[in-house]
């Protein structure tokens, strides 16, 4: 039972970060490139997008055999772009950023966040957390491997 004084904090699940050599324009159209998510978000197996990437649209995608769905919570287009699920008591932000190096290399980060409502949810949040960490840490590597070709 909820008594109103428990406060819903946002807590960092991960944070990285991947340099990856081409340019910003060409990393941010493969990140919000939608349709091939799955091949650098482990465990999507397809995502499409209800509209144009921008703020408030929703993106559906199957997951470890079940739909679910994101919004696009804020985007910078060109920059930054988070994303925000919503499962059960569990609410995850992943913001990515884009920042120019040079010419042909862009620093891309990811910091994950999860707000974690009731009971059960705040005892089993720690090891939400490391499973988050564990699952989508290499979103990045991933990425860098998809755009570059490797």
């Amino acid at each position: 039972m909820q008594t109103g004084n428990e406060e819903q904090v946002m807590a960092q699940a991960f944070s990285v970060e991947e340099v990856i050599h081409r340019p910003a324009a060409q990393v941010w159209e493969a990140l919000t490139d939608w349709s091939n998510a799955h091949q650098w978000m482990p465990g999507i197996e397809s995502m499409t997008a209800e509209g144009e990437t921008a703020e408030g649209t929703k993106l559906t995608f199957r997951a470890r055999g079940a739909d679910r769905s994101s919004t696009i919570a804020q985007c910078d287009s060109g920059r930054s772009i988070v994303l925000r699920s919503v499962q059960g008591g569990v609410t995850a932000d992943y913001a990515y950023e884009v920042h120019e190096l040079g010419e042909d290399s862009t620093r891309v980060t990811l910091v994950a966040n999860c707000q974690i409502a009731g009971l059960w949810w705040s005892l089993v949040s720690p090891l939400l957390r490391v499973a988050v960490r564990l699952s989508d840490g290499k979103q990045l590597s991933l990425l860098k491997a998809m755009v570059e070709g490797d």
